[in-house]
Order: C-alpha cells, then sequence, then structure tokens
C-alpha cells in the first residue's frame, strides 16, 4: 500500500512546534515533500534540516500569517521549492490568556484575530489562487474544540475558532467544484508547548483540563496530526466542509 500522502507537495503553518512539528514528522514518513514556515526561524529549520537528514524533502521559510505581504512570498517560495502545491495544513495559532470580555484589550482581542482567523484566510486565499486553475487539492484548518463551544475567559479565542469552522465550511462551498476539498480539525486539548505555556501559572489549570476528557487524558500532538494526514490525503476524499472533532469525546456528552 501506498504512503498516505505520496508525492504530495505540502505546506504546513506553524510547523516549529506542537502540532505542526508532528505533522511535519508525520507527513514526511507519508511521502509528503514539504514546505514549513513559522515565526521561529530557528526552530523551523532545525526541524526541516533533521528531515532532510533522514532522507525526507523539506525546506522552511519564516513568514508571519497576519502579513499579508509575507504570505504572498511564503506561496512564491513554495511553489518554486516544491513545483506546486497539492495540500496544506493551516495550524499556525495562539492562545492568549485568560481573561473576562469586559477586561479584555482591543490589542488582545485584535491580536487574537489577526493570527488565528485572519492569518488562516490569508494563508487560504493564497493556497486556492495556486490550486484553483489546477483544479485539485486539499486544505484542513486548525479550529479547536473551542471552535465547537463557549469557554469561559476565552472569548477572543472562542470566536476566533468558531470563525475558522464557519470560513472552512463556505471555502469547501466554493471550491468543491474545483475537487479542492477544505476542512477543519477541532482538537480538544493537546498536550504541547503552547498549552504549558498557558497553564504554566495556573496549577490547578491541568486538573481541570484532564477532568473535561473522558479518561483523563491529554491528546498529544501526533494524533492530532493523524487526523490531519488522513484529510489531506484521498482517502479522505469525499470528505468536505467539515468540523472533524478530534478530541477523545470531550465533547460527546455536552
Amino acid at each position: 500500500m501506498s504512503r498516505l500522502l505520496e508525492d504530495r507537495r505540502c505546506l504546513i503553518t506553524g510547523a516549529a512546534s506542537g502540532i505542526g512539528a508532528a505533522a511535519a514528522r508525520l507527513f514526511a514518513r507519508e511521502g509528503a515533500r514539504l514546505m514549513l514556515t513559522d515565526l521561529d526561524e530557528e526552530a523551523c529549520e532545525l526541524l526541516a534540516r533533521d528531515l532532510r537528514g533522514a532522507g525526507f524533502e523539506a525546506h522552511a521559510h519564516r513568514a508571519d500569517v497576519r502579513d499579508e505581504a509575507q504570505v504572498e512570498s511564503l506561496m512564491e517560495q513554495t511553489i518554486s521549492a516544491l513545483g506546486d502545491l497539492d495540500a496544506a495544513f493551516n495550524n499556525a495559532g495562539i492562545t492568549p490568556p485568560a481573561c473576562t470580555l469586559d477586561d479584555m484589550s482591543l490589542e488582545r482581542w485584535r491580536d487574537t484575530l489577526d493570527v488565528n482567523l485572519t492569518g488562516v484566510f490569508l494563508c487560504m486565499r493564497a493556497e486556492l489562487r495556486v490550486m484553483r486553475p489546477r483544479r485539485r487539492g486539499a486544505i484542513v484548518n486548525t479550529s479547536s474544540g473551542a471552535g465547537l463551544e463557549g469557554t469561559a475567559g476565552l472569548a477572543a479565542y472562542v470566536a476566533s475558532k468558531h470563525g475558522v469552522v464557519g470560513l472552512s465550511r463556505a471555502a469547501a462551498l466554493e471550491v468543491a467544484a474545483d475537487a479542492i476539498r477544505v476542512n477543519a480539525i477541532c482538537p480538544g486539548s493537546v498536550d504541547t508547548p503552547m498549552l504549558r505555556r498557558h497553564i504554566a501559572d495556573n496549577p490547578e489549570a491541568e486538573a481541570a483540563l484532564r477532568a473535561h476528557q473522558p479518561g483523563g487524558h491529554l491528546a498529544q500532538p501526533e494524533e492530532i496530526a493523524e487526523a490531519a494526514a488522513w484529510l489531506l490525503s484521498e482517502r479522505a476524499s469525499f470528505v468536505n466542509g467539515a468540523p472533524i472533532q478530534v478530541d477523545g469525546g470531550a465533547l460527546a456528552g455536552r
């Protein structure tokens, strides 16, 4: 049986750590040719170098997904390095510190929406401009369980991740006739460096997160990457416009 992403030219944003780095390693093993991007240029290049050392094709290019010009440059670099684009995993995102809505600054609101939602829009727009003329492709956007329910203290994050689900659904309808699929994954609590930073000053936070997970387990980044790889592959050929829960059943009873 061929590998899941054999010879698929794939872009991964937010690739320096966590889910993005796990996806890069998995996608490479599944046969993908990769362009990796992140604000952390050093970590991203180190990952690409490690993958090349293991015999895979991987390139790295620093880009801020909030910046239209940098996203356009990223796409040019991707096409130059890979020759085309078959798949994209728009995974870059941030989780701001918890804050009630009435105490939230406009700056914090804008920062969260700029990265988590506008960044996905800019990347997806650039990707679709490549894919639509070729009438093929698959895109997966990282939303969250918070994209399917509300969470007190995280209004900006919740709004941004709900936006990713809606954006993915709308785009899926627009490009289905061009044989392009767009889906969103909605992870539960994932044991990543970002999550660890988010709960570092709250010793009760991890216990609370585990209490919401059936079985009390946090996901590993590799488990989320597996779902993204499948959605980007031809084995998910009839899955389109779907927010896929990858949360260990956390939302099943709600």
